[in-house]
């Protein structure tokens, strides 16, 4: 399949189930999907809604039980572990909710190591640019244990845009941190991406953060939806279905009132 030269990332039909010795466990359900260059989406939904099996997916971690997955024209579905590694690391970025900086570098080690492997003469350069954007400069020489939770994630943001991915993925990126920390890293992220003219996909269930995105999508039970809203109202609608979602997963809470918003969710197939 050759894609638009303005898409970056195209889903089809894409399911994934889990076999055990005693059922298969359906984990998510056929979905479409259709990302822009350029464009920032937000995947919400309530924990273990299939949020961050979907990224996996889509980011080139796991292989799908069935569907499409292209990401920049290379077929996913398709490919060994070898193939998506070579695709991740040419065209991804990642940022995780636990940071995963390795503990014996530095900082600035830390940042430059995806450009040492892709190769790139300028690694500490580039490196060191990172570090002045997320005002860490101080902190080069420091290893993740000297750093705070908030100083970790810039570092691991930095590390994420140092090889100028085609496609940043985001799970939870502000989720081990407090508010104002985490304001303050969305910041530093929607800065640098912008900057950069980066794809951002990332996976939250913070309203706010989520409303900040140029769409919404919502995951439910292993299914997508669309949040068809105006900025205005995302934050309100993202809420709306995650409070939803996790009133339906906890028995002891008997018949919630749930204010409708004044958007509403449409299949992705039908808005696509």
């Amino acid at each position: 399949m050759k894609l638009n030269s303005d898409v970056i990332l195209k889903v089809s039909a894409l399911t994934k189930s889990v076999k055990t010795e005693a059922k298969t466990l359906d984990i998510l359900y056929p979905m479409d999907l259709t990302v822009v260059a350029g464009d920032s989406l937000a995947i919400v939904g309530a924990s273990g809604s299939g949020k961050s099996t979907l990224l996996s997916i889509i980011a080139g971690l796991d292989l799908p039980s069935s569907g499409e997955v292209f990401l920049k024209n290379q077929p996913l579905h398709q490919f060994n572990e070898e193939q998506r590694s070579a695709v991740r690391a040419k065209h991804v970025g990642f940022i995780f909710q636990q940071f995963l900086l390795i503990n014996s570098l530095t900082a600035l080690e830390n940042i430059m190591l995806p450009a040492e492997l892709a190769g790139m003469d300028n690694a500490e350069q580039l490196a060191r640019e990172l570090l002045a954007k997320v005002d860490l400069v101080d902190r080069a020489e420091h290893f993740p244990s000297q750093l705070s939770g908030g100083e970790q994630q810039r570092v691991a943001i930095a590390r994420a845009f140092i090889s100028k991915p085609d496609i940043l993925f985001a799970d939870e990126p502000t989720g081990n941190l407090d508010t104002k920390t985490g304001t303050h890293i969305a910041d530093l992220l929607f800065e640098i991406n912008k900057q950069q003219g980066t794809t951002l996909i990332l996976v939250t269930h913070d309203p706010k953060l989520a409303a900040r995105c140029q769409r919404q999508v919502i995951m439910e039970s292993g299914q997508l939806s669309e949040a068809n809203v105006t900025p205005v109202i995302a934050e309100t609608v993202v809420t709306e279905a995650v409070f939803t979602q996790s009133v339906a997963a906890e028995p002891s809470i008997k018949n919630p009132v749930v204010t409708e918003p004044s958007a509403t969710k449409q299949p992705l197939s039908e808005s696509l």
